[in-house]
């Protein structure tokens, strides 16, 4: 028979569309499905706390397919290399193989492991499985990476459609003897604290779940993406990234399905979508070509930017306590749900790096160990463009008005009631900015500033005016 071939499962926790597994499959022999808990390698971007959470949540799903296939997942914890060169011995497995990450301090590693592995003799492959295009495989005429998305995205369409998603196995072939594993409850992945009650009722993670609320949204929420992606009070995205980030559904899953419900009559709307799964793919082409932009804003300039140490401001930016409705209703939904919608990502990211003028770095940081679909890609591009020093980043002088933007995309109030029931019986009229609520009203709505609701930590139209200032100084601009 055959010798055995490990398959190293990270973020790329499925069966279906799985090209790591499917070459094991058809090297033949038993495969050895393996996770090892090694966040030490992760450099300073370890896991955080939901990220963490949903693992877990995952894992047991995948647990559970592959039983029903024969097989099992071998749980390890510690050193990598050591781990599997250790499952190599007890196995006598020939052949390593897994799906290609892309983050600076896991491409380290993973070329590490993959050069002892072979000096060794083993056959050590990885796979792209998370992405649409390789980030080299994109380059301008100038063989240079992109740094606009719309000529990046251009290309991109230029190139041949995704290939058919690969279907999950029938059966694995198992080992004669399977190799000493932990018990996933070993690795203690959930909170000590009984925190996760909001993210257990919000999400399902596992392949499934992705499937189902994928088709959720193509059935009845794509036509219309374009608008109502917007309006946080609904539920007009797709609500993907967490599964996407694990792994459990693959872009080319994602693209297939999409393009084969609207087949006959793509949309707008399926072609927004679709976009967003191009900005996707543009974070992990900046974060392959520009590594250190994770920590160092990729335009240089901002290197020089006065930033403010203010420890209270930032913890009620955090908190949810800003006295600005939509930023802080964002900010609860964040820490009660593990997400929060794109729109107000945008709204509570510029309020924290232009209104208060705390380093993008914090909310990045924050974002990361609050966010079930914590990606560091993504993340990275979306702070960078808040604070406009990335890639495509949103010029110096926007600066979101919380008040309009929270009147113009949630004008009856109903996501600020959601999140901020001390302000639910405030008029629409007045719930974005309790500020210039007349008092009677207020007291009738049993809402004190100070007490019952924060003041505003800040004026948004002297705030701006300070942002200005700064954002001109280094940009040269007046």
């Amino acid at each position: 028979m055959t010798q055995p071939t490990i398959v190293w499962f990270r973020n790329d926790l499925r069966l279906e569309d799985q090209p790591a597994l499917s070459a094991a499959i058809a090297r033949g022999g038993p495969v050895i499905p393996v996770f090892i808990w090694s966040p030490q390698e992760e450099g300073a971007w370890q896991p955080g706390a939901a990220s963490r959470w949903w693992l877990h949540q995952s894992l047991t799903r995948l647990n559970d397919q592959l039983a029903e296939l024969g097989s099992r997942m071998i749980i390890r914890r510690g050193d990598t290399q050591a781990e599997l060169l250790s499952v190599v011995k007890e196995t006598g497995a020939a052949a390593v193989y897994w799906t290609r990450r892309y983050e600076p301090a896991v491409i380290e590693r993973d070329t590490q492991v993959k050069t002892a592995l072979r000096k060794l003799k083993l056959e050590a492959d990885s796979f792209n499985g998370q992405l649409l295009f390789e980030p080299w495989e994109v380059q301008t005429k100038e063989d240079r990476p992109y740094q606009v998305f719309t000529s990046f995205w251009k290309t991109c369409l230029s190139r041949a459609e995704p290939a058919t998603p690969v279907p999950a196995p029938n059966r694995l072939v198992s080992p004669d003897c399977w190799p000493v594993s932990l018990l996933l409850d070993e690795l203690k992945l959930l909170p000590k604290i009984n925190w996760d009650e909001g993210l257990d009722s919000a999400w399902k993670p596992g392949t499934e779940s992705a499937k189902a609320e994928l088709q959720r949204f193509l059935t009845t929420h794509v036509d219309d993406y374009q608008t109502a992606r917007d309006l946080p009070a609904e539920q007009g995205t797709s609500r993907m990234s967490p599964h996407l980030h694990f792994g459990e559904i693959s872009p080319r899953m994602m693209w297939s399905a999409a393009r084969r419900t609207v087949k006959n009559n793509p949309t707008d709307g399926l072609e927004t979508f679709l976009k967003e799964v191009g900005w996707r793919e543009f974070a992990y082409h900046l974060l392959y070509h520009f590594p250190q932009t994770t920590n160092e804003p990729l335009r240089s300039s901002f290197s020089r930017f006065p930033w403010v140490e203010d420890a209270k401001r930032l913890r009620d930016w955090q908190r949810g306590e800003t006295g600005y409705p939509i930023v802080d209703a964002g900010m609860r939904e964040l820490w009660s749900t593990g997400w929060m919608h794109n729109r107000v990502r945008m709204i509570v990211a510029s309020f924290l790096v232009k209104d208060l003028l705390i380093n993008w770095q914090q909310g990045a940081e924050w974002f990361w160990d609050t966010l079930v679909d914590a990606d560091l890609a993504s993340n990275t591009l979306g702070w960078q463009w808040s604070a406009g020093c990335g890639a495509d980043a949103a010029p110096y002088f926007r600066i979101f008005n919380p008040e309009l933007q929270s009147k113009k995309f949630d004008a009856e109030g109903n996501y600020i009631r959601k999140w901020i029931p001390e302000l639910s019986k405030l008029p629409a009229k007045w719930i974005h900015t309790p500020e210039s609520a007349p008092q009677d009203l207020m007291r009738a709505a049993e809402v004190e500033l100070g007490k019952t609701y924060p003041k505003q930590c800040i004026d948004h139209s002297e705030a701006r005016q300070r942002a200005l200032t700064s954002l001109r100084a280094i940009t040269g601009l007046r």
